[in-house]
């Protein structure tokens, strides 16, 4: 068998770069699922029946028998398959102290979460945690952000849970790993790509100038979208007490609001669903801040909201095709109205003015780069701090969803804190 191995994407390398210590790159959540018969009779949960069911998934996401190596001298990364894959090592079993509750569960989450994933190993866990009150168990999961963006990690969920209760378990497929490249293959191959990279950009660029949607005015209007992000991204968030220096360790909390009230709100007012969850974040940032009597007239609170560019036929590609809009939040504005009526305007004018296709636009241009312009970009960025607040607001599930016939009730996001962030709202 010949050896193989797949590049990172220069986004995707730019999750590593961002890593240290005091930053964890890993997306996640809690899925809360009503045990049924999955349930054991001494009231626990069958994990190895769990086990069997994720490895017979697998085969759908090869990614995750994967680990990161480098390629010497560039040290730009690459995937390669894990001769040492471990099950158990990624699909963990705990247990709350009996009846546990959702307070406990969220303590319990904040800890896993902080700690950093196992470069040496495929980067993603999933811990099934019983013990939870009224027959109740949790999966906690935690996939490195240079797996997966938001999207890709929901087509991830479907491949383990299915809208059919009983839904058979399937034969897991013999997998052999391919042999992991040599240095020598490595450093080979990158000489080679550097040497057509100024040929692959041309075509690169040619093809994009001839596709038929790519009109000249849409061009200058992704260019300018571009240098408008750059601009503003130059020039560093506002200082508040939730952008101070942060260590490892995280919290985690979560509440439930009712669809159908966001969605009434959204039918009275106007604007998206995402409208109104900017619209709350506002208010729940300005009563923060007014409480921490931090003037806030002439503040300048800014938001990054992740959006995705994937196309329908690049769903279920477990890489990251995401990009996102940089904004204002109107802290100053008091009335819940005019706050959700300015957030509208800001949002519109933004989805007119090709701002995630400008964001996406510079990081097409970033594959063409090196990797030490990759690491020193990335590094300045995380520097600057242009934002305050990363708002995720990605649609989950519409129909119920079961796994090997317990169903979920329930599912709480989680996203990562960046550099002098002490809060990230994900939904």
């Amino acid at each position: 068998m010949s050896a193989g191995y797949e590049r990172f994407s220069a986004q995707d390398s730019s999750f590593l770069i961002f890593e240290d210590p005091n930053t964890h790159m890993h997306l996640g959540g809690i899925a809360i699922f009503d045990a049924g018969p999955l349930a054991t009779p001494a009231g626990g949960v069958d994990i190895e029946r769990i086990r069997r069911h994720v490895e017979s998934r697998l085969h759908w996401i090869p990614r995750y028998r994967q680990r990161v190596a480098y390629i010497p001298l560039e040290r730009h990364p690459v995937w390669v398959d894990d001769d040492h894959f471990n099950l158990s090592y990624h699909v963990r079993h705990t247990s709350l102290p009996r009846p546990g509750d959702e307070e406990q569960l969220k303590r319990l989450t904040g800890r896993i979460m902080s700690q950093r994933l196992d470069r040496r190993r495929p980067l993603w866990e999933i811990w099934i945690v019983e013990g939870l009150e009224g027959g109740r168990f949790a999966m906690i999961s935690k996939t490195h952000h240079c797996m997966v963006d938001g999207v890709a990690a929901v087509d991830l969920l479907s491949v383990l849970l299915s809208p059919i209760p009983e839904h058979p378990m399937e034969e897991a497929p013999a997998w052999v790993p391919r042999p992991s490249p040599t240095p020598l293959a490595l450093l080979r191959d990158e000489a080679l790509r550097q040497v057509q990279r100024p040929i692959g950009l041309a075509r690169w660029l040619g093809s994009t100038l001839r596709r038929p949607e790519v009109a000249p005015e849409r061009v200058f209007e992704r260019v300018a979208a571009a240098w408008e992000t750059i601009n503003a991204g130059l020039r560093g968030a506002a200082r508040t007490p939730l952008n101070q220096p942060i260590g490892p360790h995280r919290r985690f909390d979560w509440l439930t609001l009712d669809l159908g009230e966001v969605k009434g709100v959204k039918e009275r007012f106007g604007g998206t669903v995402n409208d109104v969850v900017l619209a709350a974040v506002a208010g729940a940032v300005r009563r923060f801040l007014r409480k921490r009597r931090v003037t806030l007239e002439r503040m300048d609170y800014r938001i990054v909201v992740p959006v995705s560019v994937r196309s329908e036929d690049e769903r279920g590609r477990l890489t990251n095709r995401a990009s996102g809009w940089l904004m204002s939040l109107p802290i100053q504005e008091h009335d819940p109205r005019r706050r959700l009526v300015k957030i509208r305007e800001t949002t519109k004018r933004l989805k007119d003015s090709n701002q995630a296709r400008g964001v996406e636009l510079l990081t097409q241009l970033a594959e063409w780069a090196g990797a030490a312009v990759i690491t020193l970009g990335t590094r300045l960025a995380s520097r600057l701090a242009p934002y305050n607040l990363i708002v995720t607001n990605i649609p989950g599930p519409q129909v119920p969803l079961y796994m090997l016939g317990a169903a979920l009730l329930g599912g709480y996001p989680t996203v990562p804190l960046f550099e002098n962030q002490g809060l990230g709202v994900a939904t």
